[in-house]
């Protein structure tokens, strides 16, 4: 069996007027739903542990809402804490987004350090919508940044105007590409997904999906 982990915010909210956030909820269910489907083990981790907060929980969304009433909704709500965890002994490490990476993401050491020994000991590294904001300031041992000249997505430019640019401490496409990442885009809230080595990344929430299903194929390869 393969072991997928999925590492979440722990940010309630951002930006100067406090704008309520955490990880966004069809940005983990949806993966949920495929990984789980393929009988993929599915395990949850935070930065801090405990119970993430969460936005953007739709209850007609079938998958959200099956998500939602399951056991491993309750496993999510007493996630480990990341640096108690070995991720080498996982097959992949799945980042979602939501508002709330933004805020604890960019610069954790332990979520550094995990991003780089997960990708060092050749697992999958996979991101989607504002969670691609954890590959920021990781380097490898050779002292190369992991971005560097990497083909990647993550929430645009133009999504961000239109959602959060009042919140946001900076635009994620810019951040990458300021760490040598070639970015590439769909229209606004279109699906894109984009597969560089074992990095995997999603552009909005439409992409969830799609990048559990790009992870299952490397995993069977």
């Amino acid at each position: 069996m393969k072991h997928v982990l999925f590492v979440l915010t722990n940010a309630e909210t951002i930006g100067p007027n406090e704008r309520k956030t955490g990880f966004f909820f069809s940005e983990v269910s949806h993966p949920y739903a495929v990984l789980e489907e393929a009988g993929v083990a599915v395990e949850f981790a935070s930065l801090a542990g405990g119970a993430p907060p969460q936005d953007g929980y739709d209850e007609s969304d079938a998958a959200s809402k099956a998500f939602r009433e399951s056991l491993a909704y309750q496993r999510l709500l007493n996630s480990r804490k990341l640096s108690d965890i070995d991720v080498s002994a996982y097959d992949a490490v799945f980042v979602p987004g939501g508002l709330g990476p933004m805020v604890d993401m960019p610069e954790d050491p332990d979520l550094k350090w995990a991003i780089a020994r997960a990708y060092e000991a050749g697992r999958v590294v996979a991101a989607v919508c504002h969670g691609p904001v954890a590959l920021l300031n990781v380097r490898l041992s050779g002292g190369a940044l992991l971005l560097e000249g990497r083909k990647v997505t993550g929430f645009s430019n133009a999504e961000e105007e239109g959602y959060a640019a009042a919140d946001v401490p900076f635009l994620l496409q810019t951040a990458l590409e300021q760490q040598g990442a070639a970015f590439e885009e769909a229209e606004p809230w279109q699906e894109k997904t984009v597969v560089d080595g074992r990095v995997i990344t999603g552009q909005n929430p439409a992409s969830a999906g799609p990048v559990a299903r790009q992870i299952l194929k490397l995993l069977g390869d």
